[in-house]
């Protein structure tokens, strides 16, 4: 059960969130019809190493019908390291990796065994991508990229997370983080590199790597089946999105080293209320960023699930404020005369 926890610029953390959804027939009454809009930008460095991914309609893209008329999208964001070639690749082959068990969702259901296939499925896609960097001749052994994958199915909402890209889902205005940053930082990836004999190097990964899961970057993997402190294998989430869940935001770490979750669901679901643009929100959060002078590339997606009615009908009318100021002697003197002439 999630305790939400009101904090100004703190989201919600998601570690016992969901694990095991709840079962619903596909027919329930909330189904989020998926639509989004991106933006990116290279910001302060020399090359642009991010490519994402947009899919509104994952049914027709992949060209299948499903078993029941549900609705389905696909969203990914893939921040490279030590080149481009690694996210580059990574997208360019994203249907082939990720979706080599389609077969497996047209027969889409809610029930516990479903669902639990289709974490299995994304954990063996992350590490299928992982080994086709390592064959891969046209992509240095160096180079590696962190990626970030999200899956709306019916009702159902699943992130795969390797590395420091993130989801955050809005609730209610409430940020729910969906994914967690791993980096050394973060104690549970400090221990498990430790464990395994890797070492933290001020905030680096072995002295070099600025994360602990990523795809690619074979120099710094052990022989496969070894355990490894760099691992490519991600964490995976499932939640039941409701009426509640007003829309996701995926990001690179260029955004949240200089935005906290809280203050980007803020940021645009005042830009929804507006313009009900989710293209324009993702460039109003990467143009943020650059105020506050990330240094680093931009991406960011964000995807409407709710319509913008129960977005506004939940978001109660703003009270005015009056901003208190203190008066010169002067001031003070000529308004007791005005007071006292009248």
């Amino acid at each position: 059960m999630l305790t939400f926890v009101l904090h100004v610029d703190q989201a919600v953390n998601h570690s016992d969130f969901i694990k095991h959804s709840i079962s619903e027939t596909p027919e329930a009454s909330f189904v989020p019809k998926a639509r989004s809009g991106s933006y990116a930008e290279i910001g302060p460095r020399v090359s642009m190493d991010d490519e994402h991914i947009c899919i509104d309609d994952l049914g027709a893209h992949l060209g299948f019908v499903f078993k029941y008329p549900i609705r389905s999208a696909f969203y990914a964001v893939f921040d490279g390291h030590g080149g481009p070639d690694a996210a580059a690749f990574v997208k360019r082959n994203a249907m082939k990796l990720f979706f080599e068990d389609a077969d497996m969702l047209q027969t889409y259901d809610t029930d516990a065994f479903f669902l639990e296939k289709l974490e299995d499925s994304h954990r063996r896609a992350f590490l299928r991508a992982d080994l086709a960097l390592a064959d891969e001749q046209t992509v240095s052994s160096s180079c590696g990229t962190t990626a970030l994958t999200a899956l709306v199915l019916g009702r159902h909402l699943l992130v795969a997370n390797a590395g420091d890209c993130r989801a955050v889902l809005c609730r209610r205005g409430v940020a729910v983080d969906m994914s967690n940053d791993h980096r050394p930082s973060f104690l549970p990836e400090r221990r498990r590199v430790e464990e395994v004999g890797g070492f933290i190097d001020d905030i680096y990964l072995n002295g070099y790597l600025s994360v602990t899961r990523a795809l690619g970057d074979w120099d710094l993997k052990f022989p496969l089946g070894a355990a490894s402190p760099l691992i490519a294998e991600p964490d995976v989430r499932l939640a039941t999105l409701t009426e509640e869940d007003e829309f996701l935001i995926i990001g690179c770490d260029g955004i949240w080293d200089v935005i906290s979750s809280q203050v980007a669901v803020s940021l645009v679901r005042r830009g929804l209320r507006r313009h009900n643009d989710p293209k324009q929100c993702a460039m109003e959060l990467v143009k943020e960023a650059l105020r506050l002078h990330t240094s680093d590339n931009l991406t960011v997606i964000v995807v409407c699930l709710a319509p913008i009615e129960s977005i506004v009908e939940s978001c109660p009318p703003q009270r005015r404020r009056f901003k208190a100021c203190n008066l010169s002697e002067e001031a003070r003197n000529r308004l007791k005369s005005f007071i006292e002439r009248n």
